[in-house]
């Protein structure tokens, strides 16, 4: 038995045994209570009187009635505009030193959102208590003296003015806990880099002089990289080049769509954890191994808001209603799909994040994601939201015994009738009438809307087929290769043209 690694398992057990075990609900409230009292001083909490929100004997319900719903443009132009400008004391005591770069999945311009000191302690702190899960896993003692590559964005980040900016996996890299250094891959140098085909043809030149037992990243992006790696070695799968390799941590991204493409590059199953981390901060990871579900970290500087995701509350552009109302944890209900609103140790407040939630178990706080609002297709009241379209991509895999980690699709005008155009990335060549008529079908079983739909306004489905590889030069085009970079799954029509012509150039170049 390896001694190192079992003596850091053992405290890992032990710090795991003394945690005080406060339920979710009652930690949520402790958590508002504490950011309204850290922010009762600052310009947003003097104006919507966070003092006599503490005053009132209903905290949670005081604080939903007197402080609107914020998407990122509004608390922008409203209050991170004065916090970009340097003035302290804006939505969060002090000045942040760090803005994370997002460009989400929905469009090229970088959103900048705060990131003080007190996020970046609670990104440390749920990594750590994410580290302490693994012992629920039954992870042998000498995996904990095994490296871990981190594919993220660069960690060298850019000055702005009195302010570094960055994607939020370049941030919480750049402060990663010195004793932690020694086990974290690829290290700073290459982590440094910008370039992501350089920093991963880089990655695969020094594979071999690392002893790599956990990945952690975005599903699509370390698919690639570990290709790269394969194919530089010529290895049949990655367990030739890191035997030792037994755990998987994704960043954001459900790992199901990518999960049969991604078996094919191992040797030997092993062990796929989700995780949730957000530019706006770690929201949730899995805590246990009998589930596919997350638990979100109630007790951390994050006090989550549920609204029930409904077309009536959601307008065009995804931005919520302002009469659309707001759950807590105490109310919420399981296999319901929910807009998650949250306020953070950052200075957001009640801000929609744009993703959607459903909790698989209540009393735990467990929850899987389900899509985002902007990925709502609702054109002609199909009401198809990124879950049902997953799931019947996932039932499409089986049927047809092919792999589609990615996929987009648009509603579509032709001849003054809509249609539900999809693209879907697969390496398998397919009859894309089949596959469409099945998609179709299997569309109208699961949802009852979309079968409604199908027999009025909707006319029918058409699917095209293409190399997957086509969506990653796509990000690469509209944003850039790595990091937190997703691609967007649902389009308008304006932009599936773009799309379209996109798509035409790269097949035209192959």
């Amino acid at each position: 038995m390896a001694i190192l690694g079992s003596i850091i398992k053992t405290a890992i057990d032990l710090r795991g045994a003394i945690i005080s075990k406060k339920s979710p609900v009652e930690s949520q409230r402790e958590v508002l209570k504490n950011l309204l009292e850290n922010a009762k001083n600052t310009a947003f909490g003097k104006y919507y009187g966070f003092t006599k929100i503490l005053e009132a004997q209903d905290i949670q319900k005081s604080f939903t009635e007197k402080i609107p719903y914020f998407d990122y443009h509004q608390m922008e132009k409203e209050w991170w505009c004065k916090t970009q400008e340097g003035l302290q004391d804006i939505t969060w005591p002090g000045c942040p030193k760090y803005f994370a770069l997002s460009s989400g999945t929905t469009g090229k311009t970088s959103k900048k959102i705060p990131v003080t000191n007190e996020m970046i302690e609670a990104i440390r702190t749920t990594g750590i208590k994410q580290v302490g899960a693994l012992t629920n896993f039954n992870i042998p003692s000498d995996f904990y003296e095994k490296e871990i590559m981190m594919l993220g964005s660069s960690t060298d980040l850019e000055e702005q003015n009195q302010f570094l900016e960055g994607e939020i996996s370049g941030i919480s890299a750049s402060n990663i806990p010195f004793w932690f250094r020694g086990y974290y891959k690829p290290g700073e140098e290459i982590a440094q880099m910008e370039d992501w085909d350089r920093k991963v043809e880089t990655i695969a030149k020094n594979a071999r002089n690392w002893d790599i037992g956990a990945l952690s990243g975005i599903p699509s992006w370390m698919e690639l990289m570990i290709k790269k790696v394969m194919e530089y070695h010529d290895a049949k799968n990655i367990h030739e080049i890191w035997p030792n390799l037994q755990v998987y941590t994704t960043g954001g991204v459900a790992f199901q769509p990518y999960e049969k493409s991604f078996n094919q590059l191992l040797a030997h199953p092993i062990i796929v954890i989700d995780t949730y981390l957000a530019s706006e901060g770690f929201l949730a990871f899995q805590n246990r191994p009998d589930t596919t579900s997350m638990k979100l970290v109630t007790d951390n500087g994050i006090y989550f808001e549920f609204v029930p995701f409904k077309p009536e509350y959601i307008n065009e552009d995804g931005s919520l209603s302002k009469d659309a109302p707001a759950l807590t944890l105490a109310e919420v209900e399981p296999d319901v799909d929910y807009v998650l609103i949250i306020s953070t140790v950052s200075g957001t407040w009640r801000y929609l994040i744009g993703d959607t939630i459903a909790f698989t178990d209540v009393e735990k706080a467990e929850i899987k994601i389900t899509g985002r609002t902007k990925f709502f297709l609702n054109v002609v009241g199909s009401q198809l939201s990124v879950n049902k379209m997953e799931v019947a991509l996932r039932q499409m895999e089986e049927k047809f015994d092919i792999k589609i980690p990615e996929f987009t699709l648009a509603a579509v005008k032709i001849d003054d009738e809509f249609y539900h155009h999809w693209y879907l990335g697969t390496e398998t060549k397919i009859n894309s009438e089949e596959i469409a008529n099945a998609l179709d079908n299997s569309l109208k079983e699961a949802n009852k809307n979309y079968e409604v739909a199908r027999s009025k306004a909707l006319k029918g489905v058409k699917v095209t087929t293409i190399n997957p590889d086509i969506f990653h030069e796509w990000s690469a085009k509209n944003k850039k290769k790595g990091g937190q970079v997703k691609m967007e799954k649902v389009m308008d029509e304006e932009k599936f043209e773009v799309w379209e012509t996109f798509v035409k150039s790269q097949k035209s170049l192959g």
